[in-house]
């Protein structure tokens, strides 16, 4: 585990400085990225993914699926280092046909030498496409995982199923947590008729982490994936029930670190001009408290280095998309990834270190 050292005078003067003592922490990052229809090439008679095929309208190649990876690959290599070298201890992801796909990713030589190991359990989407979760075993030890599955309410999707949750049970670092992990039903058809089946997804969470909280006491969650809603709507606020404010997070209660970004203009994708923040890591009541012995809270980030960035066509400004209609872009993907910098105090530096 990484070590890292932080320095601060009377006044804070930086992000990460914490007391006026000289003090040593370890330190976690925790992400979550939609990578964007990562499939593999082979047309599976199971799910409905023909268009990435050779043979489909995309001529989807294995040229185009090395290149996709490659252009993940970088994202992961450089997401959270200013903090971290390892990048990523832990990371959500999105829009991945299989498990397969996740293994090929991971072998890539930008990010080889973490040795992410990967958990994913196949869906009911109709695309085939599921969510999924990367960890480096020097960071997270998994213990349980299964998949929730999400019943969606009549009328609210075409589609009859949409994706599975992941939930992992590990230890970070030695200490027992909790990691959901979703792609809540899209806006398609419509926000307003559409919300029913996010407010479903929502409501399979909650009921979960309420299952978890009679066993266990007060314990240390990340909610994260791809919502389809923004910060302030009713999914997050009302079901899930995170705050925009730590002081007003109660024992049993979850926190949204992204309201403020999202309420200052910042997003994670873009959609006729308008950005939205619908990437996001919700934290547990536990995880804010900066006066513990285990890992706390400190920042949360949006990945948008300038060269994720369309710089021209109909998306410019947007996130660089792989796919612009069915033609290959070449793009990373149509959001931005978000991270958490976790922290964890160690002993306090000797004097005159």
């Amino acid at each position: 585990m990484r070590i890292i050292i932080l320095l601060i005078a009377a006044i804070s003067c930086g992000p990460l400085t914490l007391s006026a003592q000289k003090q040593a922490y370890k330190v976690a990052v925790v992400g979550f990225y939609n990578l964007e229809n990562l499939f593999d090439t082979i047309n599976d008679p199971l799910v409905d993914d023909e268009e990435f095929s050779p043979d489909g309208p995309r001529r989807y190649s294995g040229e185009i699926y090395r290149d996709k990876l490659t252009k993940l690959a970088t994202v992961l290599s450089q997401m959270g280092t200013e903090i971290s070298p390892d990048g990523p201890g832990i990371l959500g992801v999105a829009e991945v046909e299989n498990a397969g796909v996740l293994e090929d990713l991971v072998k890539h030589p930008l990010i080889e030498k973490r040795g992410y190991k990967v958990i994913h359990y196949n869906s009911k989407d109709a695309r085939g496409i599921d969510v999924g979760m990367l960890y480096n075993p020097k960071y997270f030890t998994p213990e349980k995982s299964d998949k929730l599955f999400v019943l969606l309410p009549s009328g609210s999707k075409d589609a009859y199923y949409t994706r599975d949750v992941l939930w992992v049970k590990g230890k970070l670092d030695g200490e027992d947590v909790h990691i959901y992990v979703n792609h809540w039903p899209s806006r398609s058809g419509g926000e307003k008729r559409s919300e029913p089946g996010r407010v479903a997804a929502a409501q399979v969470c909650r009921n979960h982490m309420d299952s978890i909280a009679r066993i266990e006491k007060n314990p240390k969650v990340f909610l994260m994936g791809d919502l389809n809603d923004d910060p302030i709507n009713k999914s997050i606020t009302q079901v899930i029930g995170a705050k925009p404010d730590k002081e007003d997070v109660m024992k049993g209660g979850m926190y949204n670190p992204w309201t403020d970004l999202y309420k200052k203009g910042y997003g994670t994708l873009a959609y006729q001009d308008a950005w939205g923040l619908f990437d996001q890591i919700l934290v547990s009541h536990p995880l804010l408290d900066e006066n513990q012995k285990g890992f706390f809270l400190k920042t949360a980030r949006i990945f948008n280095k300038e060269y994720m960035v369309e710089n021209k066509g109909r998306y410019k400004g947007y996130p660089m998309r792989t796919w612009d209609g069915l033609t290959y872009r070449g793009g990373y993907s149509d959001h931005f990834p978000t991270y958490l910098i976790l922290l964890k105090e160690t002993s306090p530096l000797k004097k005159g270190f």
